[in-house]
């Protein structure tokens, strides 16, 4: 359901009965109620209409606007009885003292559009507050512009932080358990080594508990030192928290822990977190690759071990094609990327990490002048214009 707040001329020739009409079948191409509410009610929304239904609105804008211009305001225009000169002039009037906003016109399929994005964005925060991510242990050394602000999630996100040791974590690894669900049933029916594929489903387990414990929505692990301590891999284990909607994130990498959790609140679909490997500017692709991704997004995959250490137990996934979108932002959420993209199946490469791809991209300026740190994230569908919206919104 979303609301709207309406103001028109007392001398406008519009109807009750055409203004209802109007948002009716606005209402109707959005696939959600709209409910006309006071302006209290309108105040205290998070995501509201403010629809001009007609020129000479002006003058009640004026009367009202102390208690708007804190507010984004998302106007609504018919294109009829002079609602979007009206629309125009308030806007200005907004941008010339304090306040912001934009104005929301065209036919009822164009606003229609816009309306289903900006309600994905203004969902999408309400979604993250009140939760909390986490980390275990610190970001690998290598990330040495992965910075990260508490205060910037709390503040702009409502989003808590948790930091969890790595001595924790192996306490729980030596617990050596693990849930017997439909994902670990799914691994173990694939004939890999029996007991490295039991190592790294110990991994699984302690990270489940550790989830359970700090009411975590995503988390990352310092999976490199589980290398030299436990001889295993966070590969499967992270795979089986994205299979499940928990975001399981590599190498410590607090930054695109947070855009795991903007983008999977945004989309509801599942990511997958990799590093570039090559730009081919001429034939206008990325090659992407990593060794753990959600199963879910695979046309079919294997187990194999991981790249860099070639022991533990890593996913080595094939894609099938579809339109998508690369997403990064920073840890303080002062910038962000996002960019759509086709992406497409490769042949498997020894030289890379075990799941590989590549994406149609028409421009790689960001990537080799002003890129956000090595890990990105690749979703299915084209979000670039919802993501947009949410970083607009929280500011």
């Amino acid at each position: 359901m979303a609301s709207y707040y309406q103001i028109r001329s007392p001398l406008s020739q519009v109807t009750d009965e055409h203004m209802d009409s109007y948002i009716a079948a606005v209402s109707a191409a959005v696939g959600e109620e709209f409910t006309k509410v006071s302006l209290e009610k309108y105040l205290s929304e998070d995501f509201a209409l403010l629809y001009v239904a007609s020129g000479g609105s002006e003058g009640y804008f004026l009367e009202i606007f102390e208690q708007l211009k804190s507010r984004y305001c998302y106007i609504l225009t018919s294109g009829e009885t002079n609602s979007l000169a009206a629309s125009m002039e308030i806007l200005s009037f907004l941008n010339k003292n304090g306040g912001t906003g934009e104005i929301l016109h065209g036919d009822i399929e164009e606003i229609a559009a816009k309306i289903k994005v900006l309600l994905k964005a203004h969902k999408a925060k309400a979604s993250l507050r009140g939760k909390n991510i986490g980390c275990i242990g610190k970001p690998s050394d290598w990330l040495i512009a992965s910075n990260y602000c508490e205060k910037a999630m709390m503040e702009k996100l409502g989003l808590g932080f948790v930091d969890i040791s790595m001595e924790e974590m192996l306490a729980e690894y030596e617990k050596k358990s693990y849930p017997d669900n439909e994902h670990v049933q799914m691994f173990k029916g694939m004939g890999y080594d029996e007991a490295e594929l039991e190592k790294a489903l110990y991994v699984y387990g302690a990270l489940e508990r550790l989830v359970e414990k700090y009411n975590l929505c995503g988390v990352s692990i310092r999976c490199f030192d589980l290398l030299d301590t436990v001889f295993t891999t966070g590969c499967i284990g992270l795979s089986i928290l994205n299979n499940k909607g928990i975001y399981g994130g590599c190498e410590g990498d607090v930054p695109v822990l947070l855009s795991m959790a903007i983008l999977g609140a945004i989309t509801g679909e599942d990511m997958f977190l990799c590093n570039a490997n090559k730009f081919d500017t001429k034939e206008g692709t990325a090659t992407f690759a990593h060794c753990t991704i959600p199963t879910t997004m695979l046309k079919n995959f294997t187990l194999n071990t991981h790249f860099e250490s070639n022991i533990g137990v890593a996913v080595q996934g094939t894609f099938d094609e579809f339109d998508c979108t690369i997403f990064k932002c920073e840890g303080d959420l002062s910038r962000y990327h996002a960019q759509e993209g086709h992406l497409k199946p490769i042949p498997f490469s020894k030289m890379l990490c075990r799941t590989q791809c590549k994406v149609e991209l028409d421009d790689f300026s960001y990537f080799l002048t002003k890129p956000i740190n090595n890990h990105h994230l690749i979703c299915r569908g084209k979000h670039a214009e919802a993501v947009e919206a949410f970083f607009r919104i929280i500011g």
